[in-house]
């Protein structure tokens, strides 16, 4: 018999690429494999257990999922994920990798006499990517890539960030890579099929695929550069992220941004976080959250769900605080459903209207974002706030369809234990609800279906609805650790940046009224140094604060606000254009909270009597509230004084 290492090679050649065996390896960390004959408990960064081949009461069998290996010191055994299914099944290793692929979900290779010069081919792409890679990250740090250096210092990404995620620039020149690949030898066969090339027979010379954009490396489970996202600079780019196209190396749906140091964050027990973008991705590492990762552009897949399985049984997907993440977050109920097995879940954490990761870690820091995660609910809970948010109950009729959805729901369950204990979970929730005054509260709730001609009312503006929605108003979500409404955030900054404000409109100044308490601590402080004459400029306020302890809450202030676009509260602008933009984003705010006021109003005028009169008043101004949200608190754009030729508003 072959020894093992050359039983090995022989597959490979025979039958299994090399890729295919690294990707069986990254699919499927070693204790996944293990415990399925081995009982595992966690031991440090290792895993440990009874040896399986020799009786003992005292574990020497040690699995490392960082090193890909396992160790039997009472046999003496060791050896990869192929050698602990030959050792313990008695097969050869054709039959292990047939094994092991068929539990990572990857369907076997077809032979041929092709596929080792296909395997040749995919380490030739590897090389070209990874000189693309390196190409867009000296063009970030060159004088082309200043533009790009400053989005990312708004976004607050440094450098030691970019270095970490060898983000790069690709400059607007269309050629650019393409030169510089051409003058390293790499041919145009290989730049098409590495996605980095645009080609085809209506296009006479063959363009950079990415061009004005800032880069970012997208790896696989090894750590191999395999494609690139990239953020458009330009407002006229037709897309505001660009991927790079499916490539024999790049595969979006069976791909995670940031997934191969996530897994290795997450072997050492971090929580795996699942956001939604690369921005989002970055920020949470570089607070703390090593084990992040980011689907790419897409919804989360089948497959992307069981790479996430495969390196922790309960991941948290953290949605963004918005109509669309609540949509993500459903989605991901729905495809993860039918894939529930016994301890394999997720859990959903829900952040704060209109935030995402960034924008609440960059605000309010690492423990906002730590308490918005233990916070996090069970998909069970999801899928209940999804089915009875909205759902009228008030007849048996309604009663006997929402048991009937909830009975067909559970049936896509494969897993029967799974399906049993989902099936009695819901059953309690439902009896809950039907109890009689569960019955009757839930009637009269105003968020709810309507029949007939109306159908049903707006949805709410919020990151949940109906029910779902006290998790936006938790303690936790609105606690003091919360970010600043960014509206609130401006006006303040710009009173601190420009006090003649105060002495202009002080009247608007006291009469706006302020959500968060943050806020309105920081506001009666400013108005208590005007009132003692230290608002004289900005600097006499500034220290005014520090004396008052209220510096920090300035500071919290401004890293609430990022965008160009809040120019006006910088103490450069002109006054002309802070005078203007102040009438303009007082009496939006003011509006704001008005109809804000109304609507709870109406709410309960509606909850009371559901007549058509107050139903009518509830809809206008839910669109008015609509309305007010798609308007932009913000100049077309800047005075001449501010730099910038006057343009109207």
């Amino acid at each position: 018999m072959l020894p093992l290492g050359e039983r090995y090679n022989a597959a490979i050649t025979m039958r299994f690429s090399q890729g295919f065996i690294d990707e069986i390896r990254a699919r499927l960390p070693v204790s996944e494999v293990v415990r399925r004959r081995v009982q595992l408990k966690k031991a440090g960064r290792e895993w440990k257990g009874l040896s399986p081949f020799n009786p003992e009461k005292t574990p020497s069998f040690f699995v490392n999922d960082q090193k890909g290996a396992w160790f039997d010191f009472s046999s003496g055994k060791n050896g990869s994920i192929f050698d602990f299914v030959m050792l313990t099944e008695g097969v050869t290793f054709p039959e292990a990798v047939e094994r092991l692929a068929n539990l990572a979900g990857l369907p076997l290779p077809v032979s041929s006499p092709d596929d080792e010069k296909r395997e040749a081919r995919r380490k030739t792409l590897y090389e070209v990517v990874e000189i693309a890679a390196k190409f867009f990250e000296a063009n970030l740090q060159a004088r082309a890539g200043a533009r790009a250096r400053g989005y990312l210092t708004d976004r607050a990404i440094n450098s030691e960030t970019q270095t970490r995620f060898r983000i790069g620039y690709a400059s607007a020149e269309r050629f650019a890579l393409k030169e510089h690949l051409g003058g390293k030898g790499v041919s145009n066969e290989d730049m098409i099929e590495a996605g980095l090339i645009i080609a085809g027979d209506d296009i006479p010379v063959p363009y950079d695929r990415f061009r004005e954009r800032v880069i970012f490396p997208i790896t696989d489970f090894k750590g191999r550069v395999v494609g690139f996202g990239g953020r458009a600079l330009s407002e006229e780019a037709q897309a505001k992220y660009l991927n790079s196209p499916e490539t024999p190396l790049f595969h979006k749906g069976s791909l995670l941004y940031n997934g191969a140091s996530a897994r290795m964050a997450a072997q050492k027990d971090q929580p795996l976080i699942v956001v939604e973008g690369y921005i989002d991705a970055i920020a949470m590492v570089a607070a703390g959250f090593e084990a992040t990762v980011a689907p790419l552009g897409t919804a989360l897949t089948e497959d992307q769900l069981g790479l996430l399985w495969r390196m922790q049984l309960e991941p948290i997907l953290c949605f963004d605080g918005d109509s669309a993440g609540q949509r993500a977050a459903y989605r991901a109920v729905d495809i993860a459903l039918p894939l529930l097995k016994p301890g394999q879940s997720l859990l959903f954490a829900i952040l704060p209207e209109g935030q995402d990761p960034d924008d609440l870690v960059r605000a309010s820091g690492a423990e906002a974002m730590k308490e918005v995660l233990s916070s996090a609910r069970p998909l069970a809970e999801m899928l209940w706030l999804r089915e009875t948010g909205n759902a009228r109950i008030d007849t048996p009729e309604r009663r006997a369809a929402l048991e009937t959805r909830l009975s067909e729901i559970t049936r896509t369950i494969q897993d029967e234990t799974v399906r049993r204990y989902y099936r009695e979970d819901l059953k309690a929730r439902l009896s809950r609800l039907l109890a009689p005054s569960d019955v009757r509260a839930v009637a009269r709730t105003p968020m709810e279906f309507r029949r007939g001609p109306r159908n049903r009312l707006p949805e709410p503006k919020t990151s949940l609805n109906a029910r779902g929605a006290r998790l936006a108003t938790s303690s936790i979500i609105r606690g003091h650790h919360s970010a600043v409404p960014a509206r609130e955030a401006l006006i303040l900054l710009s009173v601190l940046s420009h006090p003649w404000l105060l002495s202009e409109h002080a009247e608007e100044f006291v009469e706006l009224e302020f959500v968060h308490r943050d806020a309105e601590a920081l506001r009666k402080a400013i108005l208590a140094a005007a009132a003692s004459g230290h608002a004289q400029d900005a600097d006499a306020l500034k220290g005014r604060l520090e004396e008052s302890g209220h510096a920090e809450l300035r500071t919290r202030m401004e890293r609430a606000i990022s965008h160009k676009a809040d120019w006006p509260v910088g103490p450069k602008a002109a006054r002309e254009d802070v005078l203007a933009w102040w009438h303009q984003i007082a009496r939006l705010h003011h509006n704001k909270t008005t109809l804000s006021r109304e609507l709870k109003e109406a709410e309960r005028a509606y909850s009371a009597d559901m007549s058509d009169a107050n139903f009518a008043r509830l809809k206008d101004i839910q669109e008015q509230l609509a309305n007010l949200d798609g308007t932009e608190a913000m100049l077309e754009g800047f005075g001449e004084p501010s730099g910038r030729p006057a343009r109207t508003m």
